[in-house]
């Protein structure tokens, strides 16, 4: 069993961005701005947002934090969007998910420039991915995209089977890897709540990606010896182990699942850095303006 280490691979990758924004600044071009737009206070979110804030001061990069209450209404974040969408001093930005109930995140999303849409979501991105044109691919599937790449992790031919079918990362990964790309062409099982006999496919599949947010729910008795598996999950679970009162559990049962095989990542330290080094990747994408020009 060999560990992916995301933590080690989002450094190596930041560590090269950084090196292409020193060149660019030494070339007096514009330094890459990140914004982020924060609403509430759930513990998870601020930890994401602070460290997509700590990346961009280790490349180089300018950020922005604007902070919202959740009470905010639709109209006034609408607004901080379109504010940030008509700032010529911001190459990209995010719309940390999720919102509060009364915000339509659809429509906050279908707002953004797909010009600064660095997360990926918006439709027409996601449209462009599908069709295999220029887009910003979302973050998380990106991230994994290029773990399997550094691992060297074989693809073509294999059955992966994808536990969870959100637009942030189930549907997505799905359609990456069935591509008839240099990281696809699998054969792709697309599995949810309503997916009948649920282990008969996992313990078929090659590659696991595991999006569920349902700690630990990926057993030893559902993973084939020698499986490559991906767990996307980070449910914070209360803890007397830790300081802080909570620990991040994994969608897998690592403990367990790991001996049987030849790949798995960690939580955390797999796919989470992995995901903010995509998203500081894709904004330098439209800091250079070469996916939008």
């Amino acid at each position: 069993m060999q560990l992916i280490d995301g933590k080690k691979i989002s450094l190596l990758l930041q560590e090269q961005i950084a090196k292409e924004v020193k060149e660019l600044i030494a070339a007096e071009k514009k330094q890459p701005h990140l914004a982020a737009i924060l609403v509430g206070n759930d513990g998870g979110s601020e930890t994401y947002v602070a460290a997509k804030i700590k990346a961009c001061e280790n490349v180089g990069f300018k950020s922005t934090l604007i902070k919202h209450p959740d009470y905010v209404t639709e109209e006034k974040l609408l607004q901080s969007v379109i504010d940030l969408n008509n700032n010529p001093d911001i190459d990209g930005f995010i719309v940390q998910l999720p919102l509060p109930r009364h915000i339509n995140e659809h429509k906050i999303i279908e707002t953004i420039l797909p010009s600064k849409d660095v997360d990926g979501f918006h439709p027409i991105n996601v449209g462009r991915m599908v069709l295999n044109l220029p887009c910003y691919v979302s973050a998380t599937p990106f991230g994994i995209v290029q773990l399997l790449e550094k691992y060297n992790i074989e693809t073509k031919g294999k059955h992966c089977v994808v536990l969870g079918r959100s637009h942030i990362v189930g549907s997505p990964m799905s359609i990456l890897l069935a591509k008839n790309t240099a990281l696809g062409n699998c054969t792709v099982t697309l599995c949810h709540s309503k997916t009948e006999n649920l282990i008969e496919h996992t313990r078929k599949a090659d590659i696991i990606i595991c999006a569920l947010g349902s700690p630990e729910f990926l057993k030893a008795d559902m993973v084939k010896d020698g499986a490559v598996v991906i767990d996307v999950g980070t449910t914070r679970v209360e803890s007397t182990e830790t300081k802080s009162g909570f620990k991040l559990k994994g969608d897998v049962k690592f403990d367990e699942v790991a001996p049987k095989c030849s790949f798995i990542t960690p939580v955390p330290g797999g796919v989470g850095p992995m995901t903010i080094a995509s998203l500081i990747k894709n904004t330098l994408l439209a800091a250079k303006k070469e996916i939008y020009r």
